[in-house]
């Protein structure tokens, strides 16, 4: 995997920690088989796509926007689900987060380019 590919790597395993967490929901304790299923492949290709990205994001920005785009992900789904509600103040949160995450990609984009001029 090249550089290029880290950030929409490490995206779409936000995404599949979004898709293990519901689906750990909805295995009832590991007693409901396909969501049992998914909730294996999801967390290994999760846990594994992230590991290929810390390859070109540092640790702690990796695993700030993994953690919390999941995050919002996950209660998204449970709110359209119609299991968890949703409030003016749950929402503000939620979007305060996926600031945090825009910010920690700006952050990392001017580090890499600052990295890049120093080295070239």
């Amino acid at each position: 995997m090249s550089a290029k590919w880290a950030w929409p790597v490490l995206l779409f395993s936000a995404v599949l920690e979004a898709v293990w967490a519901n689906s750990l929901s909805a295995s009832e304790g590991f007693t409901n088989l396909v969501p049992t299923v998914i909730f294996l492949v999801s967390n290994i290709a999760s846990l594994v796509g992230l590991a290929k990205a810390m390859k070109f994001i540092p640790t702690g920005t990796a695993y700030a926007v993994w953690t919390s785009v999941g995050t919002v992900l996950t209660v998204t789904y449970s709110v359209l689900a119609g299991n968890e509600s949703m409030s003016w103040l749950k929402a503000l949160f939620l979007a305060g987060i996926i600031g945090c995450v825009i910010g920690l990609k700006q952050l990392d984009g001017k580090a890499q380019a600052k990295s890049a001029a120093t080295s070239g």
